[in-house]
């Protein structure tokens, strides 16, 4: 990556430093940057916690809407360089030098003598290879430095979250009223809101994306979920998201339905880097792995460095329906295997990674190149409180993975998540689990069905909500302006 010394620059950087130290969580004032517009014509084709330790860094607090103003593009990336942690200081050890609860940070000074804090993220990246990212978008993008700072590698969004940051906030409403006021419809003004955001967001992780040759620095946005069923549909959606986007560091999230996963393939083939969601059983995610090297040998490409890709398996959602039928089942023996049905069947994916991702047909695709699909652990949050708010972090950490938590599982895992490599560690117990389910009456695809069609229905419901609420507001604009 190239960088200018030049004084000028450098003096910036310290600036925004020292603004952001001294209040690093009360950034939402700090007004978003317009992107320039991408030459394509945006026209969519188809569319319980223990008490925090003294003196540890303070939890991280959810993004606040503001009103969002002009700040030029390379004022993002000068921002995101203040925060970005030099190479030198990520360097992976994949030794466990940590097997207690890493909680108090040591600072640590950078060459130009800007203190940065660090926390349980920055272990968990450097010490054990897994990447940290954050479950969560909203204006203003600039939000996210502080979780920058303190470790996240990366961004996640999904249409629930949008639906979320763009009804509650004001901070869209600018764009949007001129959006309207040039004929857009609303799922047009919908796509266009989002992109700005993703593009910010991306020039944010720029930096770490550089840093690392690629391999991490990702932001996602999701295709549609009216095309959860759509094979074509979702490979045309993907490339136009991917052409309007232009941005390297953006991870375009197709659904595992099984209308979809031969979009991944053909996506993939294109060269379009992909974010593989909703994945809730083994044997679906078996099929993405597959839909990833088809794509990859189809690709055509001498290098295929640049086309990586992340398979989101899905935690906590498993556990919640499973339990259910466990108390259905109401035995001593079924009440004791509730809470342990996610993290087996998590553990026993993984395995299949480590051997899919080895052998003669991966061997021949890394001479050209390829990078390893990593596990991205997806719905890290507990949905019951009478269990460990870690619950679905702490046992899934290794080498080559990427754990995306929304605000609560975050906000826990600094405070006091333990840093030890343990996903590969009590791989029996968890096969004994998976196996007992099954004898129980569980069977593995059914439920992963049923997560499934919740998953995309929810999305799709999050998804309408928002356009009908986007129309209400442009019909209600269009009538204020004819008075």
């Amino acid at each position: 990556m190239t960088r200018t010394n030049g004084r000028d620059k450098e003096g910036k950087e310290r600036e925004i430093r020292r603004a952001c130290e001294a209040a690093p969580l009360n950034l939402a004032t700090t007004p978003v940057g317009d992107q320039p517009s991408p030459a394509a014509p945006l026209t969519n084709p188809g569319v319980g916690s223990r008490a925090a330790m003294a003196g540890t860094v303070p939890k991280l607090a959810a993004p606040r809407p503001a009103a969002a103003g002009p700040l030029p593009s390379q004022s993002l990336r000068s921002a995101a360089l203040a925060f970005a942690p030099s190479a030198r200081r990520f360097r992976v050890s994949l030794a466990a030098r940590a097997r207690s609860p890493v909680i108090a940070m040591a600072s640590a000074k950078e060459g130009n003598g800007a203190v940065t804090k660090r926390t349980t993220l920055h272990d968990l990246y450097e010490q054990q290879g897994q990447s940290p990212w954050y479950d969560n978008l909203c204006r203003p993008v600039t939000d996210l430095l502080p979780y920058i700072a303190n470790g996240v590698r990366g961004v996640t969004s999904n249409p629930t979250i949008f639906q979320k940051a763009i009804s509650s906030s004001n901070a869209y409403d600018g764009q949007f009223k001129e959006l309207i006021s040039a004929g857009k419809d609303a799922e047009s003004a919908y796509w266009e809101l989002v992109i700005k955001d993703i593009q910010d967001a991306c020039k944010l992780f720029e930096p770490i994306y550089d840093e690392t040759d690629g391999a991490d620095g990702y932001v996602s946005v999701e295709v549609s979920p009216r095309l959860a069923n759509d094979t074509q549909g979702t490979v045309e959606a993907a490339k136009w998201l991917h052409k309007v986007v232009n941005r390297p560091n953006v991870y375009i999230k197709i659904p595992a339905t099984a209308e979809c996963v031969p979009s991944i393939k053909e996506v993939i083939a294109n060269g379009i880097s992909v974010n593989v969601t909703l994945i809730f059983s083994v044997a679906r995610y078996e099929a993405v792995i597959d839909a990833y090297l088809d794509g990859l040998e189809a690709s055509g490409l001498s290098d295929l460095s640049r086309v990586t890709s992340v398979a989101s398996f899905f935690v906590s959602r498993v556990d919640s329906l499973i339990d259910k039928m466990l108390e259905k089942i109401g035995t001593p023996e079924a009440l004791a295997l509730r809470g342990k049905a996610a993290v087996a069947q998590a553990k026993i994916a993984n395995q299949l990674y480590l051997k899919k991702f080895s052998g003669p047909r991966w061997e021949a695709l890394v001479k050209k190149g390829a990078k390893k699909q990593r596990l991205l652990w997806a719905s890290t949050s507990v949905k019951n409180p009478a269990y460990l708010d870690t619950l679905y972090v702490d046992p899934l950490i290794g080498p080559d993975t990427v754990s995306t938590m929304p605000d609560q599982a975050l906000d826990a895992f600094i405070d006091h998540g333990t840093v030890a490599r343990t996903i590969d560690a009590n791989v029996s117990e968890a096969e004994g689990i998976y196996s007992a389910l099954e004898k129980l009456g569980i069977d593995w695809e059914e439920v992963g069905k049923q997560l499934e069609h919740e998953g995309v229905s929810s999305f799709k419901g999050s998804f309408d909500s928002l356009l009908t609420s986007l129309e209400e507001k442009g019909n209600a604009l269009k009538t204020a302006a004819n008075l």
